[in-house]
């Protein structure tokens, strides 16, 4: 006797980037398992709706509590909530500038029905795609397939079993609906870029979870114009690292920091323990904000 299906639900959240959003979207109708749901969370963005017409995908909103600053890790838990209310046992995460091979779905699927009652946060290879790629039909992505170093690519069909949780990126990532609510999501205190993903995974090692790298579970993430480092999201990076520090007593993004550091950007401020900009360690302000 075996048990009910499982009902895949793959999460998209959104602002701007809406030809990302269709590739996406076109790259699914050619899936060779498709979404049984796919959650569009659209934040600040009504014209979501729009670009996402005439595919299977359900519409919803979300509003920042500050317009000027996204609020990822809680939009993620709103399209996460939708999922589960609409029955989902399976939660895919899936960020809108990436494109999902034609077999993603399917491998993440295999990878969990093999690996069934451990806590694990499963992972695919990420191939960063370059400016000139000529083309982002993902029947003819395959070509390109080159998945960043950083992270392990076991052979397609494999399933390679980790404890290196800091290796963890949100991008492309499922997990099972009830592994999810055990971890209660996103930790909510964080605005804006960076920090959230890597508190994600601190909670998933807190509380025993392993990685599970998926072989053959390809997603391809669109080039776009970034920063090294990215000054323009200093004062997120800034505050966000300060929440994760409370929370775990280390400093997330060091690279990022001692970049910003080098620059004149940010200081270390001794007295106070904390990174600040360097207006407020020279008049001594020490609390923690």
């Amino acid at each position: 006797m075996t048990g009910s299906p499982d009902v895949v639900a793959v999460i998209t959240i959104v602002s701007g980037r809406h030809l990302h959003l269709r590739r996406q979207l076109e790259a699914f109708d050619h899936s060779t398992r498709r979404p049984d749901l796919h959650i569009i969370v659209a934040m600040d963005d009504p014209d979501v709706a729009t670009v996402a017409e005439g595919h299977p995908v359900r519409v919803i909103g979300f509003s920042n509590d500050d317009p000027g600053t996204l609020q990822l890790a809680d939009a993620r838990n709103a399209g996460a909530a939708a999922a589960i209310a609409a029955g989902a046992s399976i939660l895919l995460f899936l960020d809108v500038d990436c494109i999902p091979g034609p077999n993603m779905l399917g491998r993440y699927l295999q990878s969990c029905g093999a690996t069934p009652d451990q806590p694990l946060l499963y992972c695919g290879p990420v191939t960063y795609l370059p400016a000139d790629t000529p083309t982002f039909d993902a029947r003819e992505l395959s070509r390109f397939t080159d998945p960043h170093p950083a992270r392990p690519s076991p052979r397609c069909g494999q399933t390679q079993l980790s404890s290196e949780l800091m290796l963890f990126w949100s991008l492309s990532f499922a997990i099972r609906t009830s592994d999810w609510l055990a971890l209660g999501g996103f930790h909510h205190g964080y605005r804006g870029y960076g920090g959230e993903d890597t508190d994600f995974a601190m909670s998933a090692r807190h509380n025993g979870f392993r990685i599970a790298w998926v072989g053959g579970a390809y997603a391809y993430h669109q080039h776009h114009p970034v920063s090294d480092p990215p000054v323009e999201h200093l004062t997120d990076i800034l505050r966000n690292a300060r929440v994760f520090h409370r929370r775990w007593g280390t400093w997330p993004m060091e690279g990022w920091l001692r970049a910003f550091a080098e620059r004149g950007l940010i200081a270390y401020d001794t007295a106070g323990s904390d990174w600040r900009l360097p207006s407020d360690v020279s008049r001594g302000i020490s609390r923690s904000g």
